[in-house]
């Protein structure tokens, strides 16, 4: 939450390419920016790592071991990852001021009500794969991982472009 006041003035508090990708996609932003800002988001999450590590004395980077395969695992990321789409689009439609605290809400719930701890971003995905604690992934279960967060993510983002189109969205906003 916190990062995200500080952030969303800036960029948009783009974290997350899943959220970067479906607002591109929604026209939030330019598809031109779209690397730079994934690219922003891969370095950030292995600098997160690489942080973590140093303040608890370990290794910067140590592949991790922990398995984190299976349905359960996937479909807790689809769940994780849509319900931050759709937290993200229901609040940036109709109350944009608290979408820092409903995704801070969220993401906190998450962790508790899905299997998988709720990592919902592929670029944390990736970084945690880095990690040998009880925060990592196994490499090789990093595919899964990130195919279902997209998934989650654009069906999510499909949702809410039926439910809240565009102009339908505008009017709201507007009063009209």
């Amino acid at each position: 939450m916190a990062l995200i006041l500080t952030f969303g003035p800036i960029s948009g508090a783009h974290f997350n390419p899943a959220v970067t990708l479906a607002d591109a996609w929604q026209r939030g932003i330019e598809w031109r920016h779209v690397p730079a800002y994934i690219v922003a988001q891969i370095v950030g999450a292995f600098g997160g790592v690489a942080s973590a590590h140093l303040m608890f004395g370990e290794s910067i980077f140590a592949a991790s071991r922990h398995i984190r395969s299976g349905g359960a695992q996937l479909f807790s990321e689809f769940v994780a990852t849509f319900g931050l789409l759709a937290v993200i689009w229901g609040c940036v439609r109709f109350r944009s001021s608290v979408v820092p605290f409903a995704v801070g809400a969220y993401i906190t719930g998450a962790y508790w009500f899905t299997a998988s701890t709720s990592f919902a971003n592929p670029a944390v995905t990736l970084a945690r794969s880095m990690t040998d604690t009880f925060a990592g992934i196994r490499p090789a279960d990093v595919p899964g991982f990130v195919a279902a967060q997209f998934a989650g993510a654009f069906m999510a983002t499909a949702l809410f472009a039926w439910l809240v189109p565009h102009s339908a969205q505008k009017e709201k906003i507007h009063g009209r």
